[in-house]
């Protein structure tokens, strides 16, 4: 789902509310959830699941297509982790 789209079903869902103020609101928390990140702090949301960042050590690869060695710096990676009832949502649907 894109944010679009996202922004659509939340209009169909409550149309009282004015598009505007549906996409600011929406805009809002992404942006939040993005510079909590930004500030490795963790995000959770309840029954959704939690965001946080996982630093990766410096380490050597080998560039796959003529074998060299390339040295990777650290980097920091986005780990998403489902809440549990996310995870018995998508486990019921599914059975």
């Amino acid at each position: 789902m894109t944010r679009s789209e996202l922004i659509q079903r939340l209009n169909q869902k409550y149309p009282h509310l004015y598009q505007r103020d549906i996409e600011t609101l929406v805009t809002t928390i992404l942006n939040e959830i993005s510079e909590a990140l930004a500030r490795e702090e963790r995000v959770e949301l309840r029954g959704f699941g939690a965001f946080s960042i996982r630093r990766r050590d410096p380490r050597v690869a080998r560039n796959p297509k003529n074998g060299e060695k390339v040295k990777v710096d650290e980097r920091r990676a986005i780990y998403f982790r489902t809440g549990k009832e996310l995870r018995e949502r998508i486990n019921n649907k599914a059975s």
